[in-house]
């Protein structure tokens, strides 16, 4: 090994060796040099106002440089950790949901024997009808006592009727539903897996069962009746079980009376129309935590309504003074295939009508 006085690449070739040479230890060769930290200026540079002798030399680039280390220093402990974590601590796969059976809807038109009841104001109707102790609009489906389940918290379980009462709310109280114009306020209500089911019903509606838009909503053809006033009267109830584990299930019970005139006609008689719908709703953890259903079952039963009429689609009611047409529905093959649901129709009690 050379000496602490040694140049950094040993002693220049030519020059006397031997513990002898009193200049040894003052002799510089290239690399010598170039390893100087310091560089004294030349005496042109020291004339032109250099106040300082010498300079700083940049250090040799030997490998990489200190900011690149650091880069690849970083970049192994960030994928050590990325590593660490994912055996210590793995993301738990989100857990697999069911996929949501297909609601299935039934419609059934309910036809008066005779003309439909009719006077000049709605409160006489409602007064001599069924109707007279409902209350008006959502105050007529109150929330019951409500508790924890077996694996449903309290708060949970009151969600879920909150959920289910705001939906009838939406599909049969509010006036644009009614007139067939708005159904995205309704659909938001729905768990997204419904989606395609609900549009499909919506935009195609058809009489099998399953897409009937107006077993999802309650929809009147505007160009048959319309709303005489505001006030829609409503009893009904809801109700809460678990169906497992993993689920809540609600039904909402309830009878809707709405008062009509014929559309363009406001000077027209009055009558009463009456919906009967039972409403099953899913809810699980997800559907709670996002403020959503999945609608399992619908039934709606209306009159007084002509069981000639196409009801999939929009409820054409019958209105004062009217009678149902003749004919109904057609006859089941049993031995068609494809959807076994048939067209449904019912007679209207006569003490379901107003009595003048």
């Amino acid at each position: 090994m050379g000496g602490p006085s040694d140049p950094p690449e040993g002693t220049p070739e030519g020059t006397p060796g031997g513990g002898d040479d009193e200049y040894r230890s003052v002799v510089f060769d290239e690399s010598f040099v170039r390893a100087a930290h310091l560089q004294e200026f030349s005496a042109q540079e020291r004339i032109a106002d250099h106040t300082p002798a010498v300079r700083r030399r940049p250090p040799l680039r030997r490998g990489l440089s200190r900011r690149a280390l650091i880069l690849v220093v970083l970049i192994a402990v960030a994928f050590g950790t990325a590593v660490y974590m994912g055996v210590r601590h793995p993301y738990q796969s989100p857990s697999a949901r069911p996929p949501a059976e297909q609601t299935r809807t039934t419609v059934v038109p309910l036809a008066p024997r005779g003309k439909v009841p009719g006077a000049a104001d709605a409160g006489l109707l409602f007064e001599h009808s069924p109707a007279a102790q409902f209350r008006a609009g959502a105050a007529g489906l109150p929330l019951p006592a409500f508790h924890d389940t077996a694996h449903f918290a309290a708060e949970q379980v009151r969600n879920a009727l909150l959920i289910a009462k705001e939906y009838v709310v939406r599909s049969a109280l509010d006036p644009e539903v009614l007139t067939g114009g708005e159904t995205r306020s309704v659909r938001l209500l729905l768990d997204p897996d419904q989606f395609a089911q609900f549009d499909e019903s919506v935009d195609r509606p058809a009489a099998d069962g399953r897409h009937a838009a107006t077993g999802w909503l309650v929809r009147l053809d505007p160009a048959r009746a319309r709303l005489a006033g505001t006030e829609i009267r409503v009893q009904g109830s809801l109700r809460f079980a678990e169906s497992d584990s993993s689920a809540l299930e609600v039904v909402a019970a309830h009878t809707l009376v709405y008062p009509l005139r014929p559309a363009g006609d406001p000077d027209a008689r009055v009558s009463l129309f009456t919906v009967r719908r039972e409403l099953r709703f899913r809810f699980d953890r997800d559907d709670l935590r996002l403020h959503q259903a999945r609608l399992t079952l619908a039934t709606l039963q209306a009159g007084p309504l002509s069981c000639a009429e196409d009801t999939a689609d929009r409820l054409r009611p019958l209105l004062a003074g009217q009678t149902a047409k003749e004919g109904g529905p057609a006859g089941t093959d049993p031995y068609a295939t494809g959807d076994a649901m048939g067209a449904l129709c019912g007679t209207l009690a006569e003490n379901a009508q107003p009595d003048l």
